[in-house]
């Protein structure tokens, strides 16, 4: 592993430690892009902080409500970039099996036609 690696895993690290003492009550999770869109925007802001009890559904919602998307346009949520989950699952249950060594919860959204 590269020093560079190692001290951005550690700063990553110090980062959630301290976002978790502060907000005990909310996960830490990133949202990127996906590296092939090409429809959808880049979100202004990638770090999110959300209850436990909010669920998958809930928080594609609010990120639907953050890009404006066409109505023959759905959006995809990937958790550490190869996992789809029920729309019903609890993020604190998500965070639990998904989350990285770093502490933070990596999701990548995607868009894709419906008709077409």
């Amino acid at each position: 592993m590269l020093v560079e690696n190692i001290r951005d895993t550690t700063t990553r690290k110090d980062e959630v430690c301290t976002i978790r003492s502060k907000f005990p009550n909310k996960l830490p999770i990133i949202v990127e892009r996906c590296i092939r869109e090409r429809r959808l925007p880049l979100l202004d802001k990638t770090k999110f902080l959300v209850p436990h009890e909010l669920t998958i559904g809930q928080f594609l919602c609010l990120l639907r409500s953050k890009i404006a998307l066409e109505t023959s346009q759905a959006l995809y949520l990937l958790i550490s970039g190869k996992n789809i989950c029920s729309m019903t699952a609890s993020m604190g249950e998500v965070y639990s099996q998904h989350r990285d060594p770093d502490g933070f919860l990596y999701m990548t959204y995607a868009s894709q036609d419906m008709f077409g």
